[in-house]
């Protein structure tokens, strides 16, 4: 019986050890039609596997063994573990859709495991690994906030956090980018209330990014073409206040100058309000 048994163990590691070294494209599309058998193989050779097409940067099908293990071995103890080795497979393969949703399968029914936070963090990454340049829709930085901001608040412990913080402050300065590409191109061709919107939204909505200096500045420009000389003061007033050392707030005072113009606040338009409160203090 002894004997019987080692020459089964022996057999099942010979068939295993067939199964992971065996490297062909139609290995794969044998097991992806059917042909290839894989419930004759166990959730750990099947799992080796898919680290075996992990190893030779073949995600897409990496995550087809590891689904094959939730598939096949649903309460096993590596269905968990391959779920969430589906997100990272995919990820790694750029196929961002199918990252998602894995790692969002992995969220509803894990949430309080200890990967569920690096499961949100990859599903955040499936937006934020798509802001590749400016000109592109900014719906996916959107996406990407929302997700990194879930990464920040509901796992402020985990070892994400701290890169999901990082991850937002660019994906938040991208949107800023995007405003001030749109002013600038307004302003270049002499749409001053136009660009001004949108210089507008960098300083009221992503004053924290590096782009509000020459917003500020922007404004500047913007306002003296139109005439409105107190808006003109009052942005330029707010520049010296917070970016006084930038080249942005030299261009500014020089063209105040040339205008027999200081920077200070004048009248009651929505800039003397963001004078008030991020100089004086004053938010009520």
């Amino acid at each position: 019986m002894a004997g019987i048994g080692a020459r089964t163990r022996l057999f099942g590691s010979v068939l295993a050890l067939a199964f992971v070294i065996a490297c062909s494209d139609n290995d794969v599309s044998d097991a992806r039609s059917g042909t290839l058998d894989l419930e004759q193989f166990t959730p750990e050779q099947i799992y080796e596997r898919g680290e075996f097409e992990l190893a030779r940067d073949r995600g897409t099908d990496a995550a087809f063994f590891f689904s094959e293990i939730e598939r096949l071995y649903p309460y096993s103890e590596l269905s968990k573990r391959a779920l969430i080795m589906q997100a990272f497979s995919y990820h790694a393969d750029k196929s961002y859709p199918e990252s998602r949703a894995a790692a969002q399968r992995y969220i509803d029914f894990y949430p309080a495991d200890e990967d569920a936070a690096y499961a949100q963090y990859l599903l955040a990454l499936s937006y934020y690994d798509q802001i590749d340049e400016v000109g592109r829709d900014q719906g996916l930085t959107f996406q990407a906030l929302q997700e990194l901001r879930k990464v920040i608040e509901i796992y402020p412990e985990s070892e994400y956090a701290r890169s999901a913080i990082l991850k937002f402050d660019l994906a938040f300065d991208h949107l800023a980018s995007k405003e001030m590409e749109i002013g600038r191109y307004y302003l270049r061709r002499d749409h001053y209330a136009a660009a001004i919107s949108r210089f507008r939204v960098v300083v009221e909505d992503f004053s924290t990014t590096t782009h509000t200096a020459e917003a500020l500045h922007r404004l500047v420009e913007a306002y003296l073409s139109l005439g409105l000389v107190s808006e003109a003061q009052t942005a330029a007033a707010i520049l010296g206040h917070n970016f006084q050392a930038t080249e942005w707030y030299e261009d500014s005072y020089k063209l105040l100058r040339e205008n027999g113009l200081e920077a200070k606040p004048e009248g009651s338009s929505w800039l003397s309000q963001v004078y008030r409160q991020t100089v004086q203090g004053q938010w009520l």
